[in-house]
């Protein structure tokens, strides 16, 4: 199964498969937090979507900390 992370440091989206513990290969933080996002829909997505997605999960997840 295909799964999508994000970088909690730059935003920066990746899709992995049969992997735990995933590296942001942008910036290099060692630790990648999963997303509530489906491989399929991410596929579909266009790069702006995908931007306007981690713009959004930054801002939400900036602000609970």
């Amino acid at each position: 199964m295909i799964k999508v992370f994000i970088c909690p440091k730059c935003g920066w989206l990746r899709a992995v498969s049969r992997r735990k513990s995933v590296e942001c290969f942008k910036c290099g933080e060692n630790e990648m937090v999963p997303v509530k996002l489906t491989y399929e829909k991410y596929a579909y997505m266009s790069e702006e979507e995908r931007m306007d997605y981690a713009k959004s999960w930054l801002y939400i997840h900036k602000k609970a900390n």
